[in-house]
């Protein structure tokens, strides 16, 4: 029987250790288009609309249907729920459009661009915008799906242990997280994302986490 997630010290380096290793860090730069791509965390669309309202792109793409944790909870889109979202945080209607047909990361970004293609817009850069801990997982996937594209990654600047809500308890965020990587290690085998090189200590954390009962958000062996 796995064990219930505990918050030990321990647990919480092992995860900090995970959380470090999925963001990039990449230095933000200016891009034909901004995707923020849906989630269940509504700061994400808060901090994209900031980007644009800055300068760093002169559109925002919300994108994605219903996902693993918002189906069933919210009454609409991942994207239209970001939409008004950006809408709150100041950016026009004009800046905005919405792509709600994507239920994974590859077809955020596919889709995204069927989207763009369809107004008329091309592009050749695109800075994608997500949770912090999906930094990684999101690059990869736009290395495999759009090699020709310049893409940069960005997140909210939230630091893990200040990461957590009342409605997403770091539990929470620590089980998700480590499906994320997961889904590093495995989807390149797959053929949905580039390669990466994964530290000993990050797969020694990962490891620790999933022998914890982090396994809420793990691929099943049927996926």
């Amino acid at each position: 029987m796995v064990p219930a997630p505990h918050l030990s010290e321990q647990t919480i380096h092992a995860a900090q250790t995970v959380w470090d290793y999925m963001l990039l860090r990449q230095p933000l730069q200016k891009c034909d288009v901004a995707i923020a791509m849906g989630s269940h965390d509504l700061r994400t669309a808060d901090y994209a609309a900031r980007l644009v309202l800055d300068g760093w792109a002169p559109l925002l793409v919300c994108s994605g249907a219903s996902g693993r944790l918002t189906r069933g909870a919210w009454q609409q889109t991942e994207a239209r729920a970001f939409a008004d979202q950006a809408l709150q945080a100041g950016l026009g209607q004009d800046h905005l459009l919405l792509e709600e047909h994507s239920t994974n990361t590859s077809e955020n970004l596919q889709f995204s661009a069927h989207t763009l293609a369809h107004a008329g817009i091309s592009f050749n850069s695109a800075l994608l915008i997500h949770k912090p801990y999906m930094e990684r997982r999101v690059w990869a996937t736009a290395a495999k799906v759009w090699p020709r594209t310049q893409v940069v990654v960005s997140s909210p600047p939230i630091p893990m242990r200040a990461y957590a809500t009342a409605s997403i308890p770091l539990e929470e965020v620590i089980a998700i997280m480590a499906g994320d990587l997961q889904r590093v290690i495995e989807y390149p085998r797959r053929g949905f994302a580039i390669q990466q090189e994964i530290p000993n200590q990050v797969l020694a954390a990962f490891d620790l986490l999933t022998r914890n009962g982090f396994v809420s958000h793990l691929l099943s062996p049927q996926s």
